[in-house]
């Protein structure tokens, strides 16, 4: 499975969290059942799933910081859950640039939202990435990560 794949099945495993309110072992055994559990793989979707549903807080105070002019209803769902993995990969995931982050997230967004959500989600990353890096909040380690 493709990183972008295991993203997708994450985002999927957040939209059916917030639809049903489903807990996070029984999203795993549901939406993520082919990923061994000692797998590179497991540990991302164990990891977002955890930092997303099992403690959001900060990743939640940045979001809607950066959602100050919009109605936060309006805002589609996947398209927040996108930023939330973004911000999440951003902060709690070093080895991961900041680019592939928003590069991803707007692919999947352009996938499974609406035809704007490409653009929506990128601007909100960009402005949300340019302020962590500004705030020296994202501290990435390893080859071609620093100045990404």
């Amino acid at each position: 499975m493709s990183r972008r794949e295991l993203r997708a099945k994450v985002m999927q495993a957040l939209y059916a969290n917030e639809m049903s309110g489903d807990p996070i072992a029984h999203l795993r055994s549901t939406i993520l059942p082919e990923v061994e559990d000692d797998s590179p793989e497991y540990t991302y979707a164990s990891r977002m799933l955890n930092r997303l549903i099992g403690d959001p807080s900060e990743v939640t105070a940045l979001l809607e910081s950066h959602l100050k002019n919009w109605d936060r209803e309006r805002v589609a769902v996947i398209d927040r859950i996108l930023i939330q993995m973004g911000i999440a990969e951003f902060l709690f995931f070093p080895d991961i640039p900041p680019k592939v982050t928003i590069n991803e997230m707007i692919e999947i967004a352009k996938e499974y939202s609406t035809e704007k959500s490409g653009l929506f989600v990128n601007g909100i990353l960009d402005a949300i990435r340019n302020d962590l890096v500004t705030e020296g909040r994202i501290n990435k380690t390893g080859r071609g990560l620093v100045n990404s």
